[in-house]
């Protein structure tokens, strides 16, 4: 778990946002407090890795359309979220729009804990593959039209000899078109390469 990780609780009501926040603290977490969803949203995009605490009833935009927005925007940040007894069909709502937890209220202390816990862990595994993902699309972008054509070939598990045919072009071309895509794209083996491929969205042609 990254010691920069951040538990974002989000509640319009001021009681139960202190309550967490201390709680969270007294077990060495760092917390950062917002009395709206939209609040933490306009600031969504640069908070540090960690994990939400979320009301589900809420002015404005509650813990469902939070969970949508975030979604919508490609934030994978583990939400979990608080609930009163009556709230739980919502919740399963929400478990079904990406909440990777609900807590109902009054929440035993221990039972938010462990679930703040896990979602961090979680939280760190997303922020690393994020990042990976990014750095994959950074050298799909060094590719020129014509490498991008032969990855487009490869990940759709065909030979060079036909992507050779398909692009009209030599065997020997696509073999060195091959190479270059490798080492752009720092593969170290084609399952490798087609791994990345796949993260970042490349469909095959």
């Amino acid at each position: 778990m990254s010691n920069d990780a951040i538990v974002h609780v989000i509640d319009d009501d001021l009681g139960v946002r202190e309550s967490l926040c201390f709680l969270l603290a007294a077990e060495g977490l760092a917390v950062r407090a917002y009395d709206s969803a939209d609040a933490f949203l306009r600031k969504a995009a640069s908070v540090p890795a960690g994990c939400v605490i979320s009301d589900i009833r809420m002015p404005g935009t509650d813990g469902i359309a939070l969970l949508r927005r975030l979604k919508a925007n490609g934030w994978s940040v583990p939400v979990i979220i608080i609930t009163g007894h009556a709230d739980v069909p919502l919740a399963v709502e929400a478990m079904k729009e990406g909440a990777l937890d609900f807590v109902e209220k009054p929440f035993d202390d221990e039972r938010l804990l462990s679930s703040v816990r896990s979602a961090l862990e979680r939280g760190q595994t997303a922020a690393e593959q994020n990042a990976e993902t990014s750095e994959i699309r950074a050298r799909l972008g060094t590719l020129s039209e014509r490498e991008g054509q032969v990855l487009h070939g490869l990940v759709a598990g065909k030979a060079n000899k036909i992507i050779a045919l398909d692009l009209a072009i030599s065997h020997r071309t696509v073999e060195i078109y091959r190479a270059n895509v490798m080492t752009k794209m720092k593969a170290g083996s084609l399952s490798e390469l087609v791994r990345m491929a796949l993260v970042c969205g490349v469909s095959p042609r």
